[in-house]
């Protein structure tokens, strides 16, 4: 929490808990939610939790950026209020064959110069593409950026109860 307060940070975090499952049902659409799996009850509550932590203890937050799944809007806007879609963030469970470009363009957001802290919503396996770190859901991984899209990981959050 130290570390968010002095800004500069990323934060990159798993979107909350959903339906039952791995992945999307068959035949899922990214402009119908009722087609996914979304969050359940627990997840907006977890959500609003970790809103309310940042909220808590003046954590301000520059920039959220989300991937295009509902369960990530969803998310984000519980927790933050706001959201931006970026296709960068998409679920690299569902398609595997995206992860390089994915990867790369990830790696051009750490790069945009950002005083403030931004947080990015997505998904287990795409945050686990760029970072090598496999997180829970709900759970986040703090990175303070380097040059040319590197980054440092500096800790773990867990959603606060």
């Amino acid at each position: 929490w130290s570390q968010l307060k002095k800004g500069g940070q990323i934060l990159l975090m798993r979107h909350a808990v959903t339906a039952p499952g791995v992945g999307d049902p068959p035949g899922f659409r990214l402009d119908d939610c009722g087609t996914q799996r979304n969050l359940t009850d627990e997840g907006r509550q977890d959500a609003k939790r970790i809103g309310a932590a940042f909220r808590v203890r003046g954590i301000a937050v520059e920039r959220v950026l989300t991937s295009p799944w509902c369960r990530c809007i969803e998310t984000a806007n519980l927790a933050f209020g706001k959201a931006e879609v970026s296709t960068a963030l998409g679920n690299l469970f569902t398609h595997p064959e995206n992860r390089d470009r994915q990867v790369r363009e990830m790696r051009e957001l750490v790069d945009v110069p950002s005083a403030g802290n931004r947080v990015w919503v997505s998904h287990g396996a795409t945050i686990a593409a760029l970072t090598g770190v496999s997180l829970a859901t709900a759970e986040m991984l703090i990175v303070t950026p380097q040059q040319r899209g590197g980054f440092v990981v500096l800790g773990r959050l867990s959603v606060p109860q």
